[in-house]
């Protein structure tokens, strides 16, 4: 049998001047920062609902774990057990020691020496932990306004999609085939686009979507570096001749930001089905508040009851037809804990056999975004030109495409060349959030 090649290393903050460093440096910290100084301002509401013992002296201790954090993350001291009591510990601890134990590792696990992906995702399940462990503030999204701030900041272009998406539904049905592809690969294109609003990237800084996100994406095709919408499409019209009375077309939305990217997201697996390219859609969001602006299920909910009560009929529309959806279980929401372990997918049927067994029943998988990527292919210094398959690294439960536009040090499946060239003239382009791949992966 030949070899299996080794896999390349992960990236790390251990590489002076790359992204990973940067971002352990100085955004991570900048986080946290932010994060404490939400506490602060919430300190009389804490006062008022739960008073001075509980309320202030929850806040008070929330506080003081995030600090010691900071300072451990600043000085780049070895990362420590989970000491709470929540299911996942023991998942985070193992790994821990897997960590310590890596025959090519660097010893002690810390900030800046160990995998990028582990240490950013430790950082967010620390901050879960100060608050998990600090009752009554327990059940507090120290990220809930910065998403909530992101969604009002982007009604222009809310209320430019959901009047587009409006429109088209009045003719739908008497869209040919090739008219229901072109309408296909623009929400593709928004979904994508709309991945930019992400406010881990701009460490909480105002990153909404201003202007209608349809007007541009005649420009912006050049800037889709892997461009598989067409077996997109060929995978959904397949699907749907061969569909039986028994055999619903199901698609998955793996989610990344709420705000923007949410609506976008929706108003695809609207358009899925209404053009009777998919029978019910499954949307997978995070269990705890998530890289600042994750989707969680009270994201996920609450958008849908903003559009519905809003006073512009378009988006209100939008909203009491998705609240319906969810009603009648064509739309279905799932949260699992496992897309907030630092595993990446390639362990997710070991690991999470109930969830690997779910994603299996779906005809397309679509994951959104940056992290979604970074453990697709497991956030690894991989040559451009890796075929996308062998970075999944047998992470094949079901064809799967990822809509992501880039900002990390990784990607893959790129035309020889195509890499280095970019490279030539823009040394940003990994992590600018200028460049997306639509990446197509049939599986087996």
């Amino acid at each position: 049998m030949a070899a299996v090649p080794a896999l390349p290393v992960s990236l790390s903050g251990r590489f002076k001047g790359s992204f990973a460093y940067f971002t352990i440096k100085d955004r991570l910290p900048q986080i946290l920062t932010r994060v404490i100084d939400t506490l602060h301002r919430h300190k009389n509401e804490f006062f008022e609902e739960h008073g001075e013992v509980r309320g202030v002296e929850a806040e008070k201790r929330a506080i003081s774990f995030l600090s010691k954090l900071r300072n451990e993350l600043q000085t780049d001291k070895p990362v420590t057990p989970l000491e709470d009591e929540l299911p996942d510990a023991a998942l985070w601890n193992q790994y821990l020691d897997y960590q310590r134990n890596l025959p090519n590792g660097n010893g002690e696990p810390s900030w800046f020496q160990s995998p990028w992906l582990y240490v950013e995702c430790y950082m967010y399940r620390r901050i879960h932990a100060a608050l998990a462990q600090n009752p009554p503030i327990d059940n507090f999204d120290v990220f809930k306004e910065g998403k909530a701030q992101n969604f009002f900041e982007s009604q222009e272009a809310v209320i430019a999609l959901c009047t587009y998406f409006q429109e088209l539904l009045k003719n739908i049905k008497d869209l040919d085939e090739k008219q229901l592809q072109e309408e296909l690969f623009k929400l593709l294109q928004v979904s994508l686009w709309g991945n930019k609003c992400d406010l881990s990237f701009s460490a909480g800084e105002d990153s909404s979507q201003k202007s209608s996100p349809l007007q541009s994406l005649e420009n912006m095709v050049p800037y889709i570096l892997v461009n598989d919408m067409e077996k997109v499409w060929s995978l959904l019209v397949n699907a749907k001749k061969n569909r039986t009375e028994r055999s619903n077309v199901r698609v998955d939305i793996i989610l990344d930001n709420a705000g923007f990217e949410l609506v976008s997201d929706l108003v695809l697996a609207d358009f899925l089905l209404s053009s009777k390219l998919a029978d019910e859609v499954y949307f997978h969001g995070k269990s705890i508040p998530w890289y600042v602006s994750d989707t969680t299920k009270h994201d996920f909910n609450w958008t849908i009851k903003q559009l519905g009560s809003a006073n512009h009929m378009w988006m209100s529309r939008c909203g009491i037809n998705w609240e319906g959806n969810l009603k009648k279980g064509v739309w279905v929401f799932h949260d699992h804990m496992f897309w907030t372990l630092p595993h990446d997918f390639s362990s997710m049927s070991e690991v999470a056999s109930d969830l690997y067994a779910e994603l299996q029943k779906s005809n397309l998988l679509l994951f959104k975004g940056d992290l979604n990527y970074r453990k697709l292919t497991g956030d690894r210094k991989w040559e451009y030109s890796v075929p996308f398959h062998q970075a999944l690294n047998k992470f094949h439960p079901a064809p799967l495409c990822s809509l992501r536009t880039l900002k990390s040090d990784t990607q893959v499946g790129l035309k020889p060349g195509q890499g280095e060239q970019i490279q030539a003239s823009e040394s940003e382009w990994m992590v600018s959030g200028k460049y997306g791949v639509v990446q197509f992966d049939a599986g087996l």
